[in-house]
This record gives C-alpha cells, structure tokens and sequence, in this order.
C-alpha cells in the first residue's frame, strides 16, 4: 500500500481537499479522504502541500513510433506505399523504449493514444497506452483503440504531390475513404448474415469501425476538411473524433450541431504549412464555451509530450477556464478514448496514475512533476 498525506487533491470528477489524503492498494485508488490512518506496513509520500492530480492524457500522438533522436531508423509511423493501410497496427511499431516516453512521465503524463501518421488516407489503427513498461502488450489499456484517416494537405502531398498517383485531390481522398467504407460495410453485413466472404485483411480491420466499436480518428485542419470528416461519418453512421481541428473556432456553431469530440493541438510553435493558419491557443476556449468535448493534445513528437500540461495552460492564459484546462488534459480525453471506467480521474477503483506537482503546471510556467506514478507504482521522482 501507499499513502499520499498532506496533499492539495484535485480529482477533476468530485470536491477538490486542500488538505488530504490518498491511499493506494494493488495498482488501484482505495481511498480519497481529508484524514487517512496509514495501513500496516504501507509506505508513505508526504505531498507537503503540493498539488495532487490523475495523470495527464494525450488523446493524439505518435510517441513510440516516431522515436526520439533515432532519424529515419525510428520512423516508424507512415506505412507510404498505399495511401489505404486500415490493417496497419501501432502496437506493431510502438517502442517502450523511446526517450519521448520517459520524458513524457516526467512531465507528468501517463497515458497516450499513439498511433500512425497522416500520410495515408487510412493509415491503421491507434492504441491506448501507459507510458512505463518494457513490453507494450503489457503497457495496453485500449487496443485498437480508434482507426486513423486523413484529409487535406497531408494525403496529397504525399500521394498526388510526390508521387503522382491518388489523392492528387480532396475530392480524391474523400472518394478513397468512401470506397473503402462502402466495402467493409458490404463485408461486414454478409459476415454477420453468415455469408463467407473472401479474406480481405484491410476489410478485416475496418470492422470496429462499421460496427460502431472504436472511431474515425480524423486528421483535420481546415474548415472544409472538419466538416468532409463529419460529412463522411453522419453518411456511414460512424463515431468519429476531429484531430487537430485549428480552424475550429471559425465554424464552433456548425461543430456546436455535431457534438463530435475535438482534440486541439499541436497549437505550440510556428505555423510550418498553409493548414495552420489559423491556429491558436483561443480555439480550447471557443469550442468549450460551445458545448463540445475538447481535449488538448501534443501530436508528439510536433511538441514533445512533457508539454502537454504546458499547452493547456497557455490555453488557459487564451481564455479558457483552467477547471475545464485541467479537463482537457485528463477525463475529457478518457472519455473520447472509452478508458473513463480506468483513468483521468482521482476516484475510488480506478487505475492509481497519480501526479504530484512541484506547482501547478496549468499556472505556473515552471511547474512540473515531483512524483509520477503508474498503476500504484512511483515510476518517477524528481
């Protein structure tokens, strides 16, 4: 057992205890209370009034994949020799051994969805992960976890631009995911009427898509192309999430009608292509006061994944409330990824990722993880 004590608790779900204590028993949270009597035998941290949290979540990355400090030897995210690859898998590329993860538990983030690039139209599946481990079938929380697709200038780029084949167009990347859609649901209804179609391994994969199982995880930056993905999906019937979303803030009352969950980043930086334009950290705020779900994300390595606290902060510093910051970096992205029951907040049962703050990150530039722990675990410790 550990006992955190003397600790400023902020659970984001329930009543925030300036002064508290939390108890953790077999990877789990036990208890959550303003007194706790420490258990025989139990060890015990000493917040010494610092700031508790859940560990933060990255809803968009491609940590592990596209590994720190390793060249074209770690790049293993963009599958670019069919822009249609739903049977590529990020747990097939992922590697707990990357620096980016390391960094990133101790910059307090503990959970990530990585997954592949946006170089492909569909460029396969996504997953859920802890960041501490050294085999990543152990470090899986949700596996597939959503299915990549791409829009706008990325596709094309790669496709029409350098390699003078589809998409050369918009039109031509939505035209290829609608071909591909109206496959797999041909197969997946004769699948399920008992017929015995032939082995199709992309259409394999697509199959918790049509069946509402995971989402569309939709790279979007342009007003246009958010608004072809949810063309795309309300057309399918699909659940989908809109990536990166930078032109959100002009259309927030045509998303307002939608209701799809928004992740919003990498928003740090330059603008290093026409699609980014108009980014900024007022967008958080914007779609939030619109009624969406938003979270906030890295696409590490763009911004490494240590920042993520930073990011929402200077989206706080933009205008959004820093209650709904700290959201967007915890049980916001846990609830677009289906991993609610799990993580992204301090509650009884749920997997003990605990964060203790030198300060808080979301207000102070140099706050920055003094203890992260993974599944009960201390896993780092400043």
């Amino acid at each position: 057992m550990l006992l955190i004590k003397n600790a400023h608790i902020l659970p984001i779900v329930g009543e925030e205890l300036n002064n508290g204590c939390l108890l953790i028993d077999e990877g789990k949270i036990a208890a959550i209370g303003a007194e706790i009597a420490p258990p025989e035998g139990s060890d015990v941290i000493d917040a010494e009034g610092r700031l508790v949290t859940p560990g933060c979540i990255d809803a968009h990355c491609h940590v592990g994949l596209d590994n720190e400090a390793m060249g074209w030897e770690g790049a293993d995210f963009n599958e670019m020799v069919d822009p249609i690859t739903p049977q590529m898998r990020a747990i097939d590329s992922i590697n707990p051994l990357d620096q980016g993860l390391a960094d990133a538990v101790a910059g307090g983030v503990t959970t990530a969805c990585t997954g592949p690039g946006s170089a492909n139209v569909v460029g396969g599946t996504f997953a859920v992960i802890k960041l501490h481990g050294k085999r990543v079938d152990k470090m899986v929380l949700k596996d597939p976890a959503a299915m990549k697709c791409a829009f706008g200038e990325n596709p094309k780029g790669c496709y029409g631009k350098n390699g003078g084949k589809a998409p050369m167009t918009r039109m031509g990347t939505a035209a290829l995911l609608r071909e591909l859609l109206f496959k797999a649901r041909r197969y997946y209804e004769d699948k399920t009427a008992g017929k015995d179609p032939a082995f199709d391994m992309k259409l394999e994969a697509m199959l918790p898509v049509i069946a509402g199982e995971i989402p569309l995880k939709c790279h979007c930056h342009r007003a246009d192309d958010i608004l072809t993905a949810v063309r795309i999906a309300k057309e399918f019937g699909l659940r989908a999430t809109l990536d990166h979303c930078t032109d959100g803030e002009l259309i927030a009352d045509e998303l307002a009608e939608e209701g799809f969950p928004v992740f919003i980043g990498p928003t740090l930086g330059h603008k290093s292509k026409i699609e980014l334009a108009n980014k900024s950290f007022t967008t958080p705020g914007v779609l939030n006061r619109a009624g969406l779900l938003v979270s906030i994300i890295t696409d590490a390595p763009v911004i490494p994944l240590r920042y993520l606290p930073m990011c929402a902060g200077l989206a706080v510093n933009s205008g959004l409330d820093i209650k709904e910051a700290w959201k967007a970096i915890t049980i916001n992205p846990a609830i677009s990824l289906g991993v609610e029951d799990r993580v992204g907040s301090l509650e009884v049962g749920k997997d003990a990722d605990v964060v203790v703050w030198t300060a808080d990150p979301l207000a102070n530039i140099g706050g920055e993880a003094y203890i992260t722990i993974i599944n009960g675990q201390v896993v780092y410790h400043r």
